[in-house]
């Protein structure tokens, strides 16, 4: 039975309220206190906003909409029904509504244009021009530093932290906008480069940067991890430009509009957006939905064919998709078989695609494959973001999640059940596929990780605390 509270919870980041004048827009994704989290008693009332999410009770229709006034969405290339029957209707009604006028109407827009202009202004140094403001000495060090660190952008000790810091947290705009570079995609593809630091600025945005660590920098992280796996043996000399445009676009979007919770929190408190996904993979699904959208928007590849468009959504999706970790089994016994078979043929689209599924599944858990100074730091975020949704279930006596109480986990233990039993099965069946350098680099730094942590266990077990760190 559906749990309704009569009570307030807590804000997260996801339940952010929108005001009228922005409903008009893309990014009005619609997360106020009126959702079905907190008791709506009329979901009705939420397909009259236009923001990305409506959910019509009467019919189970659920609409989703994310998109500029003038951004049309076409009707041959639309979404895919998808198999497990968690596609949105589209309401094309909603795009033609005009949208309010008024001063704060315009902040996200301000917003967005500052950071665009700060990017551009944060390549001239690359680009040989001199600076004309004294004040700027600082910011050039740090770019010049920036740069010399995306020279070793395949190095699998890249140190995503201090990268993010030294591009004043443009982190994911500054790797992704450079690996495109890197690997010929704006002159294989046409792109405008314009567009695509308009498209790489709103995925950015569309990261939370309250969230310890579904943010934009655990998004650089995966990017290049993504990055160092397109560069293997392998794979570089079998992937096809279009693999390789779809694997850095899926590293970048995958965990867009994360709100910080789990996909358990968002079921066993009625959100919506279980409702709209029928509690089937809820954030791969959104996470999708909101790549798409900015990609219409941004028209990065209007210049392609509908086709081709629609190829790109299509796959992108399964990509994403492939990430929910309840999908773990499925895709680790399928690449068991594979391997066990000698079947993978690389020249074959449909292997190729399975493969670029593998690599992005890596990239989203390579954390305990990193050194210790950064796996460290991404076990604590990831941690204290555990933790934080588990203070608020307690709070709000929900039964609180798995591995979200804070009174009997720690960070080691968690830590040393998701290497063995998430990370190492899938990253030995990887070293399988791809016998290399970078492969054995993983799986040393995986073991010595867990040997770290089991010392820290060990250590706090003899000193007799019951808590971690964090």
């Amino acid at each position: 039975m559906a749990l309704c509270y009569q009570f307030q919870l807590p804000v997260l980041p996801l339940d952010r309220p929108v005001p009228k004048h922005v409903l008009s827009r893309r990014g009005a994704i619609s997360f106020s206190s009126s959702s079905s989290l907190f008791g709506c008693t009329n979901p009705r009332v939420l397909s009259q906003r236009r923001g990305a999410i409506s959910y019509e009770s009467s019919d189970q229709t659920a609409l989703y909409i994310r998109m500029l006034g003038d951004v049309r969405v076409r009707s041959r290339a639309g979404f895919q029904p998808e198999r497990r029957d968690s596609h949105p209707y589209v309401d094309f009604r909603l795009l033609h509504l005009s949208p309010e006028t008024g001063e704060l109407a315009s902040a996200r827009k301000i917003r967005r244009l500052l950071s665009f202009q700060r990017y551009f202004r944060s390549t001239h140094l690359f680009r040989g021009v001199p600076s004309l403001n004294s004040l700027s000495v600082l910011d050039d060090n740090y770019n010049g530093q920036a740069m010399c660190m995306l020279e070793k952008d395949g190095n699998w000790n890249f140190d995503i932290f201090l990268f993010d810091r030294l591009t004043n947290g443009n982190s994911l705009v500054t790797l992704t906008f450079h690996l495109f570079k890197y690997h010929g995609l704006i002159e294989h593809f046409h792109l405008d480069s314009v567009k695509l630091r308009r498209f790489l600025v709103m995925v950015q945005e569309d990261y939370h940067r309250n969230n310890p660590y579904h943010n934009a920098v655990h998004a650089a992280d995966v990017t290049q991890a993504m990055h160092c796996f397109l560069k293997e043996t392998k794979l570089a000399n079998s992937f096809s430009p279009w693999d390789v445009l779809l694997g850095l676009l899926a590293a970048t979007t995958h965990d867009m509009d994360h709100p910080g919770v789990n996909q358990p929190f968002l079921i066993k408190t009625n959100h919506y957006l279980a409702s709209l996904y029928k509690n089937t993979s809820v954030l791969e699904n959104h996470h999708w939905r909101s790549a798409v959208c900015v990609l219409q928007e941004s028209k990065l590849f209007s210049h392609l064919a509908v086709e081709e468009i629609y190829q790109m959504e299509s796959q992108l999706g399964s990509l994403i998709l492939a990430t929910d970790i309840t999908r773990q089994n499925e895709f680790l016994s399928q690449l068991r078989t594979h391997l066990d078979m000698s079947d993978l043929h690389l020249d074959d689209a449909g292997h190729r695609h399975f493969m670029l599924q593998i690599a992005l599944k890596c990239a989203d858990i390579s954390n305990p494959c990193r050194p210790w100074e950064l796996s460290k730091q991404w076990s604590e975020k990831v941690t204290q973001e555990f933790f934080h949704q588990g203070d608020i279930e307690r709070k709000y006596k929900l039964d609180i999640s798995q591995l979200c109480d804070r009174h009997t986990e720690t960070v080691a233990n968690i830590q040393i059940g998701f290497i063995t039993y998430v990370a190492k099965p899938l990253f030995v069946e990887w070293c399988r596929f791809s016998n290399t350098t970078l492969s054995q680099t993983m799986l040393g730094h995986l073991s010595l990780n867990n040997a770290s942590w089991k010392g820290l266990l060990q250590e706090q077990s003899q000193g007799g605390d019951d808590t971690d760190f964090i």
